[in-house]
């Protein structure tokens, strides 16, 4: 007898299928280049091939097993259909009358070398997945505006890449001394920076990522 079609799951796809989605990212950045304003990502940002990549780039990483407030992880995401994973972020987006909100962020303290601790903001894995859905498509509308002195968590670039940048002009240019500190709350203020520089307006995309915030700064331990 022949074998029931199996409906697979997220995570049965083969990792071809997330492809596709480089060259429309590329030209993203190079609109950007040109000073283009952005008013409306949202299409593209739950787009299906969009949010199947956004699932593949968190299960690589391994705190995508670890849980938010709602105690799930990558683990129920991956087990679910692929098209019922896009409806459901599609859903979790717009489906709700007032608007996006993402949950309450699990607040982890860190030990830092001096003693003291960094607090660490753990999303809900849903929220951390529409999250990345909208980091994939600002973050090359963001990386024509930035800096090329800027390597810190950026793609591609790493502090060695600074470490060896320091080098270099120490060397080239004549310089002698290298200052280094920390901005008290840099991060925090560096991402309404990212939205800014995406020329997102005042639309749906923005309003998003704002809600982000507001998240990531109502911590529940």
């Amino acid at each position: 007898m022949p074998k029931k079609n199996k409906t697979l799951c997220v995570d049965d796809l083969r990792h071809a299928e997330y492809y596709g989605m480089q060259p429309v990212f590329d030209e993203l950045y190079h609109r950007s280049l040109e000073g283009e304003n952005f008013t409306d990502l949202m299409d593209l940002i739950l787009s299906r091939d969009n949010i199947l990549l956004a699932y593949r780039n968190i299960k690589a990483n391994g705190g995508s097993y670890t849980a938010g407030t709602d105690n799930k992880n990558i683990s129920d995401i991956g087990c679910l259909p692929p098209e019922t994973v896009a409806e459901k972020v599609r859903f979790i987006v717009t489906g709700s009358q007032h608007g996006y909100r993402p949950k309450p962020v699990r607040r982890k303290d860190i030990p830092k070398p001096n003693g003291k601790t960094r607090p660490l903001g753990i999303p809900c894995i849903w929220d951390r997945l529409v999250q990345q859905c909208i980091k994939q498509v600002i973050e090359p509308i963001c990386e024509a505006k930035f800096s090329d002195n800027s390597y810190g968590f950026r793609p591609n670039r790493s502090v060695e890449h600074a470490v060896q940048k320091t080098y270099t002009m120490l060397q080239r240019m004549n310089l002698h001394y290298v200052i280094e500190f920390d901005i008290k709350g840099f991060f925090r203020q560096r991402k309404s920076q990212q939205a800014n520089a995406a020329n997102m307006g005042n639309g749906n995309t923005r309003q998003t990522v704002d809600f982000y915030y507001q998240a990531d700064s109502e911590c529940t331990d």
